[in-house]
């Protein structure tokens, strides 16, 4: 339950911030460091309202950075190669 939970806020801080835009930024693009992984800091440009919680709750190896897959799973992106 507490998953799905915190699922839910992810998808819908993520999903809050997209319909703003105009198109979510891909992963490249917020991978401003090239680091392979997205940190809160990158996410927050593209997801201003992105707050710690969610973000902790989609980065599910808890290493601190968002990957390719997370990413589109949180982002409800299409993410090559899953």
């Amino acid at each position: 339950m507490k998953i799905i939970i915190l699922t839910s806020l992810v998808v819908l801080g993520l999903s809050s911030a997209a319909y703003a835009q105009a198109s979510t930024p891909d992963f490249a693009t917020l991978d401003t460091d090239q680091s392979g992984g997205i940190s809160l800091s990158e996410a927050q440009v593209a997801f201003p309202n992105l707050t710690a919680e969610p973000y902790a709750a989609a980065d599910t190896d808890a290493n601190g950075e968002l990957s390719p897959q997370e990413f589109g799973l949180a982002a409800g992106a299409v993410v090559p190669g899953t």
